[in-house]
């Protein structure tokens, strides 16, 4: 949802009236109000992977979605449709494309996803964060993931007062998923919790309550989750992080990365996104089942200044800061060839 934020912020700065649909039992119904858009909501879920009284429950509000999509489409009349991924976006999509409205999807990981593999054939255009190969036709355009503005510019000095952190020397940050990632949560505490380098570690909700015990130095500052990213990415020296759409933000941080891919992302797709900035030099990567090797790569890296300062470079050239503007371009574009 944050890298369609983004879009939507880009699109309202050049005049453009934009507003959202999702559902009401996601993210975006918080994000969306919060970010200052409309939100219109539908039912829709994810299908469960084996047979069961959910999945054709799924399955029914599957079919009804096209409909209550249409009848938002019909109210806000829009020019164009962006769907930012997921089962959300699929319904919204066809719904656009049965009433000729020009519609475009976005996909953030370096693997296609199934519902942007089923909504493509209905889409003018398909902005990809990474090249795929086989999808690289005159539909497909590679511009990077969108990043939140409030994600982008922040100083180092900026993000360690924001959080407590020394205003000198090493700063680690930890970033896993949403939810938290326990592997990475358990291999931080155990090495850093009472010595070490300063440390920024954001673990996320479910694990917050167990592992705030466990932290006994002021040089360890343990948040569940914080709307100030942009300072957590800028106050590190370097960061060990999960492979989603994070890695993107870190790119355009400059912040030199070991990435720890979750090891049951849909078609290792955190693998994928993981090595394209291992390949550009900018990280390095760890499967999770060797993440006790983490503190010594730290401890390397910090040694290393030179390194640092290279890794540093490598994640800006990947970066692809302007991800944003241009698909809010070609949309505006796409919104005028509409007959």
């Amino acid at each position: 949802m944050r890298p369609a934020l983004a879009v939507g912020e880009a699109l309202r700065d050049r005049g453009v009236s934009v507003t959202f649909a999702g559902t009401r039992d996601r993210v975006e119904s918080r994000l969306v109000p919060e970010a200052g858009f409309e939100l219109d909501t539908f039912e829709v879920t994810g299908f469960p992977r084996r047979p069961s009284v959910e999945l054709a429950r799924a399955v029914g509000r599957a079919v009804k979605a096209p409909f209550s999509c249409s009848t938002i489409l019909d109210r806000r009349r829009p020019d164009v449709v962006l769907g930012a991924g997921g089962y959300v976006a699929g319904p919204m999509v066809l719904a656009a494309r049965l009433r000729g409205i020009p519609a475009a999807l976005t996909e953030a990981d370096a693997h296609l996803g199934l519902a942007n593999r089923m909504a493509a054939p209905f889409a003018r255009r398909v902005y990809l964060a990474y090249a795929i190969p086989g999808r690289d036709g005159a539909r497909y355009r590679v511009v990077g993931r969108p990043i939140p503005r409030a994600h982008r510019g922040a100083t180092a000095a900026e993000g360690r007062r924001h959080f407590g952190l020394p205003p000198a020397g090493h700063v680690v940050a930890v970033f896993g998923a949403l939810a938290g990632a326990r592997s990475l949560n358990e291999m931080a505490v155990a090495a850093w919790s009472r010595e070490g380098p300063a440390v920024l570690h954001i673990c996320g909700e479910r694990d917050f309550d167990a592992l705030r015990p466990r932290v006994s130095r002021p040089g360890y500052v343990l948040v569940a989750q914080t709307d100030h990213f942009g300072e957590a990415l800028a106050a590190a020296d370097v960061a060990v992080s999960r492979a989603g759409g994070t890695v993107w933000e870190l790119a355009a941080a400059g912040t030199p990365s070991i990435l720890i891919p979750y090891p049951h992302a849909t078609a290792d797709h955190q693998t994928l996104n993981a090595r394209h900035f291992e390949r550009g030099g900018g990280a390095l990567v760890v499967p999770d089942g060797e993440v006790g090797r983490v503190p010594a790569l730290v401890e390397e890296l910090l040694a290393d200044p030179e390194r640092l300062e290279a890794m540093r470079g490598s994640m800006l050239a990947l970066a692809r800061p302007d991800a944003a503007e241009a698909i809010a371009d070609e949309l505006v574009a796409l919104a005028r060839e509409r007959p």
